[in-house]
């Protein structure tokens, strides 16, 4: 079936990163998870979690080689507000900010994650130790309305990172068709 093209889309800010993930496993018991995993932790709720850290299609562990500019650390530090907040599953994002890609002006360490997830983040607050990557437009698909977000942040830079003034790019979601496109 070929989805229509004249249905909603999502426009976000394309943030200039690292591609990551955190993934949340809930445990049938305290010692089922594999040595990948940055945290096993006991939640609130009395369950049992693993929590993970990934790159693309690796996984990651803390202050070794493959952290990924520090990611999988953060991880690790954030791991039971990660769980809880974030639910069983893997949440994509994008991990950005100081001596990674651009930097967005972001200095002396500090990083961001920032979920893809916008339609899950409407009506809920993401863990206070993430973000969701800025939402610039959601309505019928418009080519017109992709360039009018190009050219809004061309004008007025970073949503993410206000004052910075070179953004990347934006992304376009077509649920639909369930597919993403960069501009």
């Amino acid at each position: 079936k070929t989805p229509r093209l004249n249905r909603n889309c999502i426009a976000t800010e394309k943030i200039d990163g690292t591609n990551s993930a955190v993934i949340v496993a809930a445990l049938e018991h305290e010692g089922d998870y594999t040595d990948d995993a940055v945290a096993v932790l006991q939640a609130p709720n009395d369950v049992w979690y693993a929590v993970y850290a990934q790159s693309r299609k690796r996984l990651l562990r803390p202050g070794k080689s493959t952290d990924n500019f520090g990611f999988a650390g953060w991880v690790e530090e954030n791991a039971l507000e990660l769980a809880a907040g974030l639910g069983e599953g893997y949440h994509y994002g994008e991990w950005w900010g100081s001596k990674i890609q651009r930097g967005y002006g972001l200095t002396d360490g500090e990083k961001r994650f920032s979920l893809f997830n916008t339609s899950r983040w409407e009506s809920t607050a993401p863990p206070a130790c993430c973000s969701v990557v800025p939402v610039l437009y959601s309505g019928m698909f418009s080519t017109d309305q992709v360039d009018a977000c190009v050219n809004t942040l061309r004008a007025s830079g970073s949503v993410a990172a206000p004052g910075f003034a070179n953004a990347e790019g934006v992304v376009v979601y077509l649920p639909a068709a369930r597919n993403l496109f960069k501009v």
